[in-house]
């Protein structure tokens, strides 16, 4: 397994070097909208410690990610007023991992609507902010 690369662009987010849509943070984590969203609200629970993916975590930081991913998957659900939420993690390239610091996807889903191919294309940076807004407001109603 390679070493943990300190230049790649979540470990860059997350030392505020590049700008990101911020839904929560805490002391362990941080929650950023996906740039290329596979459905409304679709957000990303990054944990701030190095970590290439789950081999090279620490079982500390693992359960800090878990806990936020709850906290929000609740807030996404009832945001949108989703019927579900589908909740993805790749580990190597292999797995289907692109950026190698450890990331789980938080993607409110519908019945009968099926999840947006990944295109590559960029979302527009209102619809995220609007999104990461109604994901804030029902973090705080939680």
């Amino acid at each position: 397994m390679s070493e943990y690369d300190d230049q790649n662009i979540f470990a860059k987010i997350i030392r505020g070097e590049l700008p990101s849509e911020t839904v929560f943070e805490d002391e362990d984590t941080i929650v950023i909208m996906d740039i290329m969203p596979r459905g409304d609200g679709h957000c990303l629970v990054l944990p701030k410690a190095p970590a290439r993916n789950v081999f090279d975590a620490t079982p500390e930081s693992l359960a800090a990610v878990s806990k936020t991913i709850q906290h929000v998957a609740r807030a996404c659900k009832a945001a949108f007023n989703a019927d579900g939420i589908t909740i993805q993690q790749f580990n190597e390239s292999a797995g289907g991992q692109v950026v190698f610091h450890l990331h789980v996807h938080v993607i409110p889903r519908f019945e009968g609507i099926k999840m947006r191919p990944h295109t590559g294309e960029m979302e527009q940076g209102d619809v995220l902010k609007a999104n990461a807004k109604k994901i804030r407001q029902a973090l705080a109603e939680l």
